[in-house]
């Protein structure tokens, strides 16, 4: 078990390697010059030059990234803002390891953005997770017990309806119409639990994690009905039927767990990627998270938050790809890890 742990977040450490380098590729690739922006809209081209070469724009792609993963390391500083610079020449920032970059566009660090916006991704992901798990599994199984029926067709019809359905639709369907137009509920806006305490931030959090939770819902009733079924054909349930096991501890205790390994799979990576920011759902509710930034980042093309967002986001898949595969020793004593 150790060993296949050890081997697997080395594959992970090599993966995150590979991930920087090939995103430090592709941005500084790009036409757009960043030491354009950090220096601001009324620089001169001397000025222009002074910011790239003290920021280490002028140097190869594979040094900045050298410099970069020195920064993740051990911290990293960075010279001050043009404006500071100008007064104190050496007035610098430093950046606590792991460092993910500077933003002279909003003057501090990446990890300081990231700070401020990962509690709202998430919380979001956590209620969305809850909700999606718990209606997934739960309309999955009845689907799969009354398979043929009006309940199991009606289930997977409105799961495919649900489907259908781009996240933005149903976030501006929430907004105008359950928010604005028939008052149901307040309009949601992002409370933290210490400014408004438990009850605020998850009332605040039901209408966009109930959006997101709707698309993956879909997805994972289809999973579980399948699974389920498929499991229940085993011979081991034969065998625990023929026992005289309560048709109920046959169904969750041997079918089910059974079906819970590819669930669990897709569980880790959606919740990974919902870490990363669920850009749309946070863009229409204006919820200040990892894909609220994202999005304000790319407009302004703010290449180190950009990238630090992106290696963040790139490192939650990765973990959670090696913490589902050690989880399947667990769920299913079948699979053995070596």
């Amino acid at each position: 078990m150790w060993a296949y742990i050890v081997r697997r977040v080395a594959v992970g450490l090599a993966l995150m390697l590979a991930l920087t380098l090939v995103t430090f590729a592709l941005f500084f690739a790009s036409p757009v010059d960043p030491a354009r922006f950090a220096c601001g809209k009324n620089c001169s081209e001397q000025q222009r030059d002074q910011a790239r070469k003290a920021l280490g724009y002028d140097k190869p792609v594979y040094e900045q990234w050298a410099n970069f993963m020195k920064g993740i390391a051990v911290g990293r500083d960075f010279p001050a803002d043009p404006e500071l610079r100008a007064a104190a020449p050496e007035v610098v920032t430093h950046c606590e390891a792991p460092c993910l970059g500077y933003s002279h566009l909003n003057s501090a660090t990446v990890n300081d953005l990231v700070k401020g916006a990962a509690p709202v991704s998430i919380s979001l992901a956590l209620v969305a997770l809850v909700m999606w798990l718990t209606g997934g599994v739960l309309f999955g199984i009845l689907a799969a017990v009354f398979k043929g029926s009006f309940i199991d067709r009606g289930i997977v019809g409105l799961t495919l309806i649900a489907f259908a359905f781009p996240t933005f639709f149903i976030a501006v369907f929430f907004l105008k119409y359950l928010a604005v137009k028939w008052q149901l509920f307040d309009y949601p806006s992002y409370v933290s639990i210490a400014d408004g305490g438990v009850a605020s931030w998850l009332v605040n959090l039901m209408m966009p994690g109930f959006t997101l939770a709707l698309v993956f819902m879909a997805g994972y009733v289809r999973m579980t009905r399948a699974f389920v079924l498929e499991s229940m054909t085993e011979d081991y349930i034969r065998t625990a039927k023929a026992k005289g096991l309560p048709g109920r501890v046959v169904l969750f205790k041997h079918g089910l767990r059974a079906a819970l390994t590819p669930l669990v799979t897709m569980t880790g990576l959606d919740f990974a990627t919902l870490l990363g920011g669920a850009i749309i759902t946070e863009s229409v509710f204006a919820y200040p998270g990892l894909g609220l930034l994202t999005v304000q980042a790319s407009s302004a093309y703010d290449l180190p938050t950009i990238i630090g967002v992106v290696v963040l986001a790139g490192a939650f898949v990765i973990v959670a790809n090696i913490l589902v595969d050690i989880s399947y020793a667990f769920i299913d004593p079948r699979v053995r890890l070596g």
